[in-house]
């Protein structure tokens, strides 16, 4: 796909399930050569994301640059089927830009049903809550908050220039949107996000944050209703 004159190419034409693939890609420009000069964001020049179709299997990688405007990234992915890659990055002197491929697992796959939803996600003893709402059209504060062994964790490490970097991808297309977190001075147990969604529906999200040296992934399905601003009609009037 080629947003603005960009396209996002694999290199690498056979990845295996479960086996260590080393993924190369390029961007190329209006000008159809390469992209070698970017503008680093969140810590990173690239952000790879590379997701299952079901939005089952998420991965956040950052490739190297190993010359001629090729990345590199090693990747394993679990299963056979169908995935998508994002690349989210900004060129030198152009705004900020994702581009999407999609990447074969060759073999017999079973598509499974999207996660349920859910507001609270656990992941290696780590409980990660969900508060807020996805409201279609206007900007939402989410709020996801991290415990462990029931204690507010207070003590999270910098990841990609915040603490915490939060994915959302729309069920129903594999679009994806950007997610903004709010500079904190706290280091948990809150970590706070400006999301904006355009439709209705379902929306997988997905929270990279790190603590003691450690990146986890809390992952949460969220239903995003209709512009909250929508009159109300009231069939009776209570007192109050």
């Amino acid at each position: 796909m080629s947003t603005n004159g960009y396209t996002l190419t694999p290199l690498t034409a056979t990845i295996t399930p479960g086996e260590s693939t080393d993924l190369q890609f390029t961007v190329t420009g209006p000008d159809g050569k390469p992209v070698t000069r970017y503008q680093v964001q969140h810590d990173k020049k690239l952000h790879f994301i590379v997701v299952s179709r079901d939005l089952g299997h998420f991965q956040h990688l950052h490739p190297v640059e190993v010359g001629s405007g090729v990345w590199s990234v090693k990747i394993t992915l679990p299963e056979a089927g169908a995935y998508r890659a994002y690349a989210d990055f900004a060129p030198e002197g152009g705004s900020g830009l994702t581009l999407t491929t999609d990447l074969l697992v060759g073999g017999a796959y079973t598509p499974k049903a999207l996660p349920p939803v859910n507001r609270t996600a656990h992941v290696d003893g780590y409980t990660v809550t969900l508060e807020g709402e996805l409201v279609a059209g206007q900007a939402s504060m989410l709020t996801l908050k991290v415990d462990r062994d029931g204690k507010p964790v207070t003590d999270l490490e910098p990841y990609l220039g915040a603490y915490g970097h939060l994915v959302a991808l729309r069920a129903e297309d594999l679009a994806y949107l950007h997610v903004h977190p709010q500079e904190s001075a706290t280091a948990g147990p809150e970590i706070l996000f400006h999301a904006e969604v355009p439709s209705r529906g379902d929306y997988r999200l997905f929270l990279d944050f790190r603590h003691a040296g450690v990146v986890r992934t809390a992952d949460f399905t969220v239903k995003a209703d209709g512009a909250a601003t929508a009159p109300v009609h009231h069939h009776h009037h209570t007192g109050h």
